[in-house]
């Protein structure tokens, strides 16, 4: 993608266009389940926190990781194999900085209403199903936090949660946003600012999100005065 911005275009072969469109999905799915994970981390130290230890022990995270993993591996070829088998004879040109499932589909020949159901019916349970698990967990956390009596707890309780709720909020948000624009008809031009948001913006709040948890990066930012004391 950075070669693509930096010379304004580029080549690639339809075979590297389909593999990269397999990747982009893998990432996608990969990280929506392992946000899941991570809430059902958080709910466990906070509902359970006596049980924390024995239930999320070392072999369990293990198991959970290469769920995700193995899953956000083998579950895109539901979408991608279809993809693979699409005729492509219209222009060969992507108006667009990578292979994305919206561009394929426009230079496509053949009926790709059956593979877009095909792609919406497989996002429900790698998107959809795991978000609508993130926001069951923190309910209960949320009940359990409030029933805390002491506002220092309460506030102790919620900041564990802090960096994880601001990830998926930004990870979700711009997923939801990249999904529901209308990638048929005039919006090329919304669909790739949306698609960079999302494939840079993300990724790059990521570890600065994650670092400020990290006692020695807020005592580092401290001392530089560029973090509130409060945080």
């Amino acid at each position: 993608m950075l070669r693509v911005l930096l010379e304004e275009g580029s080549i690639i072969s339809v075979s590297g266009c389909l593999t990269q469109f397999y990747l982009i999905c893998v990432s996608t799915i990969v990280e929506c389940f392992l946000l899941m994970v991570m809430s059902y981390d958080r709910y466990q130290a906070i509902c359970n926190p006596l049980h924390y230890n024995s239930i999320m022990n070392f072999r369990f995270c293990t198991m959970l990781a290469f769920l995700s993993w193995f899953l956000g591996s083998a579950w895109p070829l539901i979408a991608v194999i279809p993809v693979f088998n699409l005729f492509f004879c219209q222009s060969n040109v992507i108006d667009h900085f990578y292979c994305d499932f919206a561009p394929i589909m426009e230079l496509s020949c053949s009926d790709t209403s059956l593979v877009e159901k095909e792609v919406f019916i497989s996002s429900f349970p790698t998107v959809v199903l795991p978000f609508l698990f993130i926001i069951v967990t923190y309910y209960y956390i949320s009940h359990t936090v409030m029933r805390i009596p002491t506002t220092a707890g309460r506030r102790k309780a919620f900041s564990t949660c802090s960096s994880h709720l601001a990830v998926v909020s930004a990870y979700y948000g711009t997923l939801i946003i990249k999904y529901i624009v209308p990638f048929r008809g005039n919006s090329h031009v919304l669909n790739k600012s949306v698609s960079l948001l999302y494939t840079v913006f993300t990724p790059f709040c990521n570890p600065i999100i994650y670092s400020l948890r990290n006692k020695d990066i807020k005592s580092a930012m401290k001392k530089l005065h560029i973090v509130p004391w409060s945080l």
